[in-house]
């Protein structure tokens, strides 16, 4: 396996970052993934060493500072789901991609169901189901990224 560098980490997450801050509306705002968690969630599995629980913690931090939410609510939840994909990421590699892209999947619906707690918790109402869509976005979304990674990595290995 090859190693990580740090300026590949950084640029990914400022770029999920600015996605997530785009202005989003209707529909697309219903869906729209969680970019930030999906690149923490990337990275936590691929560079433990660069990024981590600590990471993970403080991009819950800004995302709640651009939510303008109850705050604490994004950082507990990324760094709760983060503790879980690092338990378990040495098992992960043993997988194959549908059963990755299902624990991912897990881990989205597991950050998603702290941060509906805690809304609730704070007097929020319960949401519908459409709540939810930002996890199934984000498995696709997930997929589409982990396949093109394993093409490029295809096509290296050929040249």
């Amino acid at each position: 396996m090859s190693t990580t560098s740090f300026k590949p980490v950084f640029l990914s997450l400022l770029l999920a970052l600015l996605l997530q801050l785009l202005p989003w509306s209707g529909t697309l705002l219903m869906v729209r993934p969680e970019f930030l968690l999906l690149a923490v969630l990337y990275w936590t599995l691929r560079a433990p060493h660069l990024c981590n629980i600590g990471t993970a913690w403080f991009a819950g931090l800004i995302m709640d500072l651009i939510s303008g939410g109850l705050f604490g609510q994004f950082a507990l939840a990324y760094a709760l789901t983060s503790f879980f994909a690092v338990t378990y990421q040495r098992r992960l590699a043993l997988f194959n991609i549908w059963q990755q892209a299902g624990y991912v999947f897990l881990l989205l619906l597991f950050t998603q169901l702290i941060t509906l707690v805690l809304k609730l918790f704070a007097g929020g109402e319960l949401p519908g189901w459409e709540y939810f869509l930002p996890s199934v976005s984000g498995i696709l979304l997930w997929q589409f990224v982990i396949f093109s990674r394993l093409n490029i990595d295809s096509r290296s290995n050929k040249a």
